[in-house]
């Protein structure tokens, strides 16, 4: 990637997912700073960068993914330690972004983590965040720095669409993703579904109804994050009885945490594809799972912000 009269940059990676930050770097033709992370004998994280990155703008590569608390503590440290060391912009790259998930107050005394963690990057000192998909949308109001919030779902329709799937429906597995689902059915001219679900207990999922036309039809079904696979399983397994074809499932964050490989392995799905925005570890990488790059997007974007151009034309 050319630097267009860029400033002096670097590039640094915490241990969450050092294949993806290697693929970055290497898109964009530049090695990662040398960083070493290690722990004290009680779990402190300890860190320490054997590089100058004075006046330099930095890009910190780390997503906040399992172990969650371990990986956004190493991101805050790397954080901190940069803008000590005089770093003139500290970008955090955070492809999966946690702590999401509670984004509002659902009931009494709940909790917002997406906008703690948003003041606990800022506090530590970070000028930029880039992430991808975030759980709402909202989320990006909670900074009062800029953020640039990557869209995955090109990359999905592109290999779909590769595949010449016929009799397509886009089905959104709840309520809540049906505005994902209109906007990946919109390239294949293919009309959306929605399933009906409630929650009778915490991770227990109960289908209710199918909102739309699936008999005799192939599915994909569209989230922004697969967890326990409870939700996107029962869905594609209700498919099936009510006489869809063929099933697939994809989405932008591979959490996989739980059950979720034992439910895919079981389920009616025939092909789930995810992105890489979480490293998936060997053991989970079943046949059924497919997994998409997204390097190329990253290096794109971190390119276009060094060159003060528009992250935002690389969804035109």
């Amino acid at each position: 990637m050319k630097m267009n009269n860029a400033p002096e940059y670097k590039i640094f990676t915490g241990n969450s997912n050092k294949k993806l930050a290697d693929e970055i770097a290497s898109e964009i033709g530049k090695p990662l700073g040398r960083v070493v992370i290690d722990r004290f004998k009680d779990g402190e994280i300890s860190v320490s960068i054997f590089e100058t990155v004075r006046g330099k703008d930095v890009y910190l590569i780390q997503s906040t993914s399992e172990p969650v608390n371990e990986n956004l503590m190493e991101l805050l440290i790397l954080i901190d330690a940069m803008k000590r060391a005089s770093a003139n912009k500290i970008n955090a790259v955070i492809p999966y972004f946690g702590y999401a998930r509670q984004d509002r107050k659902a009931k009494a005394r709940d909790p917002i983590t997406a906008k703690l963690v948003a003041n606990l990057l800022t506090a530590a000192g970070a000028d930029r965040v880039v992430t991808m998909d975030l759980h709402a949308d909202q989320i990006q109001g909670f900074f009062d720095i800029p953020i640039d919030n990557l869209q995955g779902l090109p990359i999905l329709i592109k290999y779909f669409k590769r595949k010449k799937i016929k009799d397509l429906v886009v089905v959104s597995p709840d309520h809540g993703s049906v505005k994902r689902a209109r906007a990946m059915a919109l390239p294949f001219e293919a009309p959306i579904a929605i399933i009906d679900k409630r929650r009778p207990k915490a991770n227990a999922v109960e289908i209710m109804n199918v909102v739309g036309e699936i008999k005799g039809k192939n599915c994909i079904l569209v989230d922004d994050m697969i967890d326990t696979a409870g939700t996107i399983t029962a869905a594609a397994n209700q498919l099936i009885k009510m006489g869809a074809k063929d099933v697939y499932a994809c989405a932008s964050h591979g959490v996989l945490s739980g059950p979720a490989i034992k439910s895919i392995k079981k389920c009616a799905i025939k092909e789930m594809v995810l992105l890489d925005t979480i490293q998936i570890p060997e053991k989970k990488l079943i046949d059924k799972i497919t997994v998409l790059s997204v390097a190329r997007l990253f290096s794109d974007a971190m390119t276009n912000i060094l060159n003060n151009e528009s992250v935002s034309k690389l969804f035109v």
